[in-house]
């Protein structure tokens, strides 16, 4: 019996073992499956990756990528920006946007690559201050507007006041990549140079402090030197004119910062050099090295500096590496950024925040990395600013607004680590400090390590946290400054008014105990508490407001006047 047992278990597993040799795949069949991933077929699938992971937020996007476009064409053309953005409801949950500037415009071979192929742009390898840097922003709205309603994107653009304005109808071919024109033809436009996007898409309009209404607001403070005309869904038109005449300096590019150097990328460089010998190219194609510092290199890295950079092994580079870390090389060179400066900001802060106090910081430029970052602050406080809750944080990079992920930001980390009791205000642990606040925090540099491609927050590195914290103290010494000044006087004031209500009362048993007249004690006491002193406090406190600034002295005797009334009241 047990025999028997035995040759049925060996039947079955020899059948199991036949029908697993039939299936069996092999590598040759996992290689027909195998084929080329498209960039577009990637972010096809993973929109969220570049801001269009829900309707509302996918509406900000594409207008913000259509507008950091044009703000940057205008300036590399030294245009004043002036730039026009509507939002039209089409139906329930899909939008129209219209973006216009009056840039440069651009050539028509241009116009289907930079609005209908990712990873196309003048941008990536450039080491200096940009808005944009992958060439992936407007293509992915074009792509996701199409991949939502079908409907092509409508491009005219014109690059002269004689010239024709070429307009075009844009798909992009999601598999390979490319752009497909649907419509090619010469139109008249009656402006002069510009470009204009119309973009259809399933998005959600809302207010708040995502909405896009705050995006263009925000966009306004920290680019000064622009007009934006916006016409939200309600058919609302808001005009936002620019704060200065004068253009942003214009941030010059880069060779790379030998100490931002890492194996790789070296290796990179030395291979496609067109520099003959290694020293040269260290002098060439490196920022700060000279031909002495280039020869100390080499010395202690224990190579010849006449060796042909191409012939260069990775074990070589490793010493070259070891040795840049162990020599002195002077920082970058800091033309490559371009801040907007304490006054500017200042100026712009006044004209879309109704505050009683400002002050800006701009701090000196830090290298991390080898790659140059400057770091400016603004405070504005006080006004009509809400008093309960927490200060409203507005972050930016590269002069653009980051309205997501607050939480994630090293920003906001900056804020929540800051003491802000010293400063006057109220604040919890791990939390963003409470008042009628505004902190702006603005971070200009060549390479801004955000968290994901949206560009949403910054990634928390200690040395940019300690730079955007030491910003935040200085600002927040002027603020208190201010803040204990007005605190004194309230209280002295709330003193006097306490007293100045029992005068009657004192002066009639002074009168009584003393026979004198009850009118002229009275009118003594009232003298004593005179406020005259209390308001040569609030004239000093004014002269805090506008200190740097050309304002009269009769003008802020009224200023402190109005002070009193609005502390009184």
């Amino acid at each position: 019996m047990g025999k028997s047992v035995d040759t049925r278990e060996g039947e079955s597993k020899t059948g199991k073992s036949a029908k697993s040799a039939a299936t069996q795949v092999t590598a040759e069949d996992l290689a027909k499956k195998q084929r080329e991933i498209s960039v577009a077929e990637f972010f096809e699938k993973n929109r969220h990756l570049l801001g269009f992971d829900n309707p509302r937020k996918a509406l900000l996007t594409a207008i913000k990528e259509a507008v950091d476009n044009s703000l940057d064409a205008c300036e590399e053309a030294k245009i004043l920006p002036e730039i026009s953005v509507e939002i039209i409801e089409m139906s329930e949950n899909r939008y129209r946007i219209i973006v216009e500037d009056n840039g440069p415009g651009i050539v028509k071979e241009q116009i289907p690559k930079i609005f209908a192929k990712l990873l196309y742009g003048s941008k990536f390898h450039r080491l200096r201050q940009s808005r944009g840097q992958q060439g992936i922003g407007i293509s992915a709205a074009v792509m996701f507007s199409q991949l939502t309603t079908g409907r092509p994107t409508k491009i005219l653009s014109k690059t002269g006041p004689n010239k024709q304005a070429h307009y075009m109808e844009l798909h992009l071919n999601t598999q390979n990549n490319s752009p497909e024109i649907m419509t090619d033809e010469v139109r008249d436009w009656d402006k002069d140079r510009g470009t204009r996007i119309e973009m259809d898409l399933e998005g959600s309009y809302m207010k708040g402090n995502q909405s896009v209404d705050e995006y263009i607001r925000q966009t306004a403070i920290v680019n000064p030197h622009a007009t934006f005309i916006y016409t939200n869904p309600k058919a609302e038109q808001f005009i936002y004119a620019r704060a200065t005449d004068a253009l942003p300096k214009e941030p010059l590019e880069i060779k790379p910062h030998p100490y931002g150097l890492e194996l790789g990328i070296l290796v990179k460089l030395l291979k496609t050099t067109e520099s003959r010998t290694l020293q040269s190219f260290l002098v060439n194609d490196l920022s700060r090295v000279g031909s002495g510092t280039a020869k100390e290199i080499c010395d202690t890295a224990l190579l010849d500096p006449k060796r042909r950079p191409g012939e260069i092994s990775m074990q070589e580079a490793e010493k070259l590496i070891a040795a840049i870390k162990n020599t002195k090389i002077m920082a970058p060179t800091t033309d490559c950024l371009s801040p907007i400066g304490d006054e500017l900001l200042e100026k712009s802060l006044k004209k879309e925040i109704n505050a009683e106090f400002y002050v800006t910081i701009t701090r000196p430029i830090f290298v991390y990395r080898g790659n140059p970052f400057q770091v400016e602050v603004g405070l504005a406080y006080g006004g009509t600013q809400p008093r309960d809750g927490a200060v409203s944080l507005l972050r930016f990079a590269n002069r653009v607004p980051l309205l997501y992920q607050q939480g994630a930001c090293a920003f906001t980390k900056s804020v929540v680590t800051t003491n802000w009791k010293a400063y006057g205000l109220s604040q919890s642990n791990g939390a963003l400090p409470v008042g009628p606040l505004t902190i702006i925090i603005h971070m200009v540099s060549v390479w801004v390590p955000f968290t994901s491609e949206s560009k949403e927050a910054l990634a928390h590195y200690p040395e940019i946290i300690k730079e955007i914290k030491l910003a935040l103290q200085e600002a927040g010494r002027k603020l208190q400054t201010y803040v204990h000044k007005k605190h004194r006087v309230q209280n002295q004031l709330e003193r006097a008014n306490l007293f100045e209500r029992y005068i009657p009362e004192v002066a009639d048993s002074l009168s009584r105990l003393t026979g004198d007249n009850k009118l002229v004690i009275e009118q003594k006491l009232k003298e004593m508490i005179n406020k005259e002193d209390i308001k040569a406090q609030i004239f000093e406190m004014e002269s805090l407001k506008g200190e740097g600034k050309d304002d009269t002295s009769d003008d802020s005797e009224e200023d402190a006047d109005e002070s009193l009334q609005e502390i009184e009241e």
